[in-house]
Formats: C-alpha cells, sequence, structure tokens
C-alpha cells in the first residue's frame, strides 16, 4: 500500500474498548478536516485511520496535518468504498483492534454519536452495532428512503433480521468474524456484502438512534444511482440465490434445534408437533396446509414452530418426489392405475388423467410420513434430552 503512515499511539487500553475510527474518503475535501477534526474531539481518545481512496482534489495536503494524529492509508487511484473499507478493516486488525467504527467523510454523521457506539459495543460485546438514521426527517432525499427501504426489505429475506437502517455507514465492526469471511465487492455495496456475511455467521445485530445532517451545501455524495443500484441489485440477487440454497435450510435447522432443546415441552409434545407438520405438509390440500394446520397446531397445544418448520416438507424442491410417492403407494387403490415408472414419468397429463389414484397415496403417504417422523424424532429427542420423556 502507499502513503501508509502509521500512529505510534498505543492500540489497546484495559480500560477501554478495543476499537478503532476509519474515515474513508474520495474528494471530500470541503468536508474532511471539520470531519477529522470533530472525530478527534468527540472521539475519546481512539485510534483514528484514514484512507484516501485516490481523491484527485485537496485532500492528500489536508491529511499532511494529521499525520501524527492518525493512520492514513493512501489509494493511489480510487477503487470505491468497499475497497477502502476493506482496507482499513484489514489494517486494524493487524494492529490489534477488535472493533472499527466507520463514518462518513461527506459530513452527515455527527462524531458526537461515537461515544453512543462504544456504550452499545461495551454493552453487547461481539455485535455489529447500527447507526439508524431517522429518515422521515426533513431534508432527507427521496431516493435515499426508497433506497434504504428497498435495501432493509432484501436484508430481511437474506438473513431473517429487521433493521431500521441497513444503508448507514456510520457502524461498530465485530473485527473478528470480519477477518474469516470473504467479500468480493469493492464499491458501496459493500456496506451490504458485510452485515449479510456476518448475519449469516450469526453475529447479533444492535441498532442505535443517530442524528444525520442532510441539507449542507457542503456535502456531497458519489453514489451514482444507476451503476451503484445496478452493482446493490446483482449482490442482491447472488445473495438471495445463497440464502435459498444454503443458509435458509441452516436458519431451519438452527430453528428445530433451539425448540428441540427447550426445556418447557416434553418430548412427546415435540415429536407429535413434527409428525404433525409433515402430515399436514404432504395431506394434498396444496395451498391449505399451513391455514388448516395451524390453527390446529393451537388447539392441540403443539410447538407452532416445529410443526411449521416440518410442514415445509412440501417446499418445490420435494414436490415431485412426494407426487412420484404418492402414485406409487395409491396404485394398488385403483383400476387402471398409472405406470409411473420415474420421476420422468410424471407430467401434467398423468396427474390430471390419475388424480383419484394420486389422492389416495398422497393421504397414505402423510400418514406414513406423520407417523414415522413422530417416532424417529421422539427416538432422538429420548437419546439427546434425557429427562424431558
Amino acid at each position: 500500500m502507499s502513503g501508509h503512515s502509521l500512529n505510534t499511539e498505543s492500540v489497546s487500553n484495559p480500560e477501554k474498548l478495543s476499537c478503532c475510527i476509519v474515515i474513508p474518503t474520495y474528494n471530500n475535501d470541503k468536508t474532511i478536516k471539520r470531519v477529522i477534526d470533530g472525530v478527534i474531539e468527540h472521539g475519546l481518545g481512539y485510534s483514528i485511520i484514514i484512507v484516501n481512496d485516490g481523491s484527485t482534489d485537496s485532500t492528500a495536503q489536508i491529511l499532511k496535518e494529521y499525520t501524527n494524529k492518525a493512520t492514513i492509508l493512501v489509494n493511489s487511484i480510487n477503487k470505491g468504498k468497499g475497497y477502502a473499507l476493506r482496507k482499513a478493516f484489514k489494517t486494524a486488525w493487524e494492529m490489534g483492534f477488535e472493533n472499527a467504527i466507520t463514518i462518513d467523510s461527506d459530513g452527515q454523521h455527527y462524531p458526537e454519536d461515537i461515544a453512543t457506539f462504544i456504550d452499545a459495543a461495551a454493552k453487547n460485546p461481539g455485535a455489529m452495532i447500527m447507526g439508524s438514521r431517522n429518515m422521515e426527517q426533513e431534508g432527507v432525499p427521496g431516493k435515499s428512503s426508497f433506497g434504504n427501504k428497498f435495501s432493509n426489505f432484501w436484508f430481511k429475506v437474506e438473513t431473517g433480521i429487521t433493521l431500521p437502517d441497513t444503508q448507514t455507514g456510520f457502524r461498530l465492526y465485530p473485527l473478528e468474524p470480519i477477518s474469516k469471511i470473504k467479500l468480493f465487492t469493492t464499491k458501496f455495496e459493500t456496506e451490504i456484502e458485510v452485515i449479510v456475511k456476518l448475519a449469516w455467521k450469526r453475529v447479533p445485530f444492535v441498532p442505535i438512534k443517530i442524528n444525520v445532517l442532510y441539507d449542507s451545501e457542503e456535502r456531497v455524495t458519489h453514489f451514482r444511482p444507476f451503476k451503484d443500484f445496478t452493482r446493490i441489485s446483482i449482490l442482491n440477487t447472488y445473495l438471495v440465490t445463497l440464502t435459498l440454497l444454503w443458509y435458509l435450510p441452516i436458519r431451519v435447522i438452527h430453528a428445530i434445534k433451539r425448540e428441540a432443546i427447550k426445556s418447557d415441552e416434553s418430548n412427546i409434545r415435540k415429536s407429535l408437533s413434527i409428525g404433525f407438520g409433515f402430515f399436514m405438509g404432504i395431506f394434498p390440500i396444496w395451498g391449505f396446509q399451513l391455514l388448516v394446520g395451524i390453527p390446529l397446531a393451537f388447539f392441540f397445544k403443539l410447538n407452532k414452530v416445529l410443526f411449521v418448520t416440518s410442514a415445509n416438507i412440501s417446499i418445490p424442491p420435494f414436490i415431485p418426489f412426494i407426487i412420484f410417492f404418492s402414485y406409487q403407494l395409491g396404485s394398488p387403490f385403483v383400476d387402471n392405475h398409472a405406470q409411473i415408472t420415474s420421476l420422468n414419468s410424471l407430467t401434467l397429463d398423468s396427474i390430471h388423467l390419475n388424480f383419484i389414484q394420486y389422492l389416495i397415496g398422497a393421504i397414505l403417504l402423510s400418514i406414513a410420513a406423520g407417523l414415522a417422523s413422530t417416532l424417529v424424532s421422539f427416538l432422538l429427542l429420548n437419546v439427546f434430552r434425557k429427562g424431558n420423556k
């Protein structure tokens, strides 16, 4: 890295959180000095890392007066905010810091809020602390409000976590889990990629309220609506695909595990909840399994989480197998039954012409799956939850 000057001050203090403050900047010479001075004044003595991401204005000259007060990293050309953040995180981790607060250099954030981040991190060790802006306040650009709602929606789809503000640049990152994840984006979308992958590693998230200034004439943003929105959309497509293929099943498994080990229910009640879920998931009332099953689960006082999770046996990848085995089980009970010898034999015409065969077989399959899953889960629970029979 070029232009890398290190702050020689101690990076650790046993009475303080192990943390540094990161300021990425690109052509913000009108605000960068005010931001740095504010961080020095309100940063509680924490070390500062500044990344000059290839600025072509007077930023370099301004930063010269801070060489003894901060670690300054310089990219010879502009490589993007994400690249600058990744570089800063790597440097901070190598310097021995456990956390890093990021604050934008365009002047929209208030350094006075740094104390709030430190307090939240001290109360929630290892958590990702997210600054939450008031997006309803006067002066917030319409595109920022829409973009934040868009980002919040996809973050919840990809992680199952609801956050009020996923686009804020004012954050406190735990560096240890970041050092173990692979990031490949380099622009604004990196701030989405990193929090999704931290959530996948089950890092807890804590939102805190922060102040924000939008109506400053000095503020310059380098967000390019079309290009950067396209990049973010491509990233979300990739992340949603991974979620469906891998991380959603993992979340389901963890949900089952959490419910299975809870001690407030007997093993038989838990196993009946799982068995009833398999039964309803296969029972041939497509589209109405949960509508019928959830009220019944409440009526019989079953574990609703285990029931709903198990009922998802009828997700698209399993449907061909359910239909195939339903036809096989129903064939002895009808004349002129369909000859379904493989999944390739399943067609819309064959399903329509032999619906009674499928209906009988699906009912039998749902009963068999319900009984089998109840028995298997009961045996497993007895092994892993001794004393809760």
